[in-house]
């Protein structure tokens, strides 16, 4: 609430409008009231309010982050379908603090004791966290001069958790002792991935088509930790998994590609490949998602990786697939000019479309059956971008 009163007065002096957004996880019987009354508030300010809600089954175990996962998903879809740049949310310096004594609990490296980005990228908008430096007590005090009640979240105070078993016992020093450190690392993170992102530009080209092409005769000059993050990077992107490969898997993966360079490897839901003195970075057909059909008129997101816009007016039903999942058959391929000379070892994964007769294009190839066939507009999107906004402390 202390958020959506800050945003909502930011915005009106620049001429904007922010809104406010409450996801009801269908957790709790009193959650659906919850909103309404927070609906109900923010309207008696001029302020719109939209409620989303997360639906189908929950898991049994690791309701938290599943919760979490969902809401985010939520949130930046809605961003996305209206245009919206920016998603702001209210976590403050006692939440950086948790975050960095959890995650050193569960000995974390570097990165994950940094704590919270106040900047990070989500699947269409930037996620901004202004009130990270705030303590928690400012902020309800400045509800209080402003009469706004606010809700409690009873999960907050569940010792089944342990960011609530955290809360319960730590004190100013520990909270400033954390945010201490966490700051420590978030400069080091952030200069590290600064140098990175140098790394990433000469050495690692992106295809359009959803592949990378690695250097690793460079990527041999480099020492053993910018190598290894290198190679974690171009993975998460092509492979698109929710989670980074494992550091000593990277760093098997290095030894290896130095070692017999002339191996092809799996990794990440991505296979290295090697070809003329480079390696390529494809998909792995085994672990892809099955093929979808589009529906006209919607942004259709498929494998976490390609972003496909039927025409509303579009009269035939399109399917978006990698080649390597059509059955049909594709041996006489009239109009194919592949003017990018691909290589023959990516062709399994390239994005293509079909209809009931059969394979009607495959763009990276310059490949469409007819002319006249209405396509849908593809873009490759992948939900782990190469390079992001890069960590930021306040």
């Amino acid at each position: 609430m202390a958020l959506a009163l800050l945003a909502d007065r930011w915005a009106r002096r620049r001429g904007g409008q922010a809104w406010g957004l409450t996801v009801h996880h269908g957790l709790r019987p009193e959650s659906a009231e919850e909103a309404q009354a927070v609906a109900s508030w923010l309207g008696a300010r001029g302020m719109p309010h939209d409620t989303l809600v997360w639906t189908g089954d929950k898991p049994q175990t690791g309701i938290q982050a599943a919760a979490r996962d969902a809401r985010y998903r939520l949130l930046a879809g809605w961003c996305r379908a209206r245009g919206v740049l920016h998603l702001l949310t209210a976590h403050h310096r006692e939440d950086q603090a948790e975050t960095h004594l959890i995650r050193h609990r569960a000995k974390s490296g570097v990165d994950g004791l940094a704590g919270m980005s106040a900047v990070r990228e989500l699947d269409g908008c930037r996620l901004v966290r202004p009130s990270l430096t705030f303590p928690r007590a400012r902020l309800a005090a400045l509800l209080a001069a402003e009469r706004q009640p606010f809700l409690h979240d009873p999960s907050n105070e569940n010792p089944a958790y342990e960011r609530s078993r955290l809360r319960f016992g730590l004190d100013a020093v520990g909270v400033d002792d954390a945010i201490a450190a966490s700051r420590e690392h978030g400069r080091s993170r952030g200069e590290r991935e600064r140098r990175l992102d140098q790394v990433l530009a000469p050495f690692i080209a992106l295809h359009p088509a959803g592949f990378g092409v690695l250097d690793p005769a460079a990527l041999a000059q480099l020492e053993a930790d910018a190598a290894e993050r290198v190679l974690a990077r171009l993975i998460a992107t092509i492979g698109v998994s929710p989670y980074r490969a494992r550091r000593e898997r990277i760093s098997r993966l290095r030894e290896q590609l130095t070692i017999a360079p002339e191996r092809a490897r799996t990794l990440g839901g991505c296979r290295l490949v090697p070809w003329r003195e480079r390696l390529l970075v494809i998909r792995e057909l085994a672990r892809v998602e099955p093929p979808l059909r589009l529906a006209p008129g919607k942004d259709n997101l498929w494998d976490g990786r390609f972003l496909a816009s039927l025409p509303a007016a579009a009269q035939r039903q399109l399917t978006l697939g990698y080649l390597g999942q059509f059955s049909g058959t594709i041996s006489q391929r009239e109009g194919l000019s592949d003017p990018d000379n691909l290589p023959r070892l990516v062709h399994s994964t390239l994005p293509a479309f079909w209809d009931e007769m059969g394979l009607a294009a495959i763009p990276a190839l310059g490949y469409r059956r007819a002319p006249e066939l209405p396509l849908a507009a593809l873009r490759f999107r992948p939900a782990n971008p190469l390079t992001t906004a890069g960590f930021t402390v306040v």
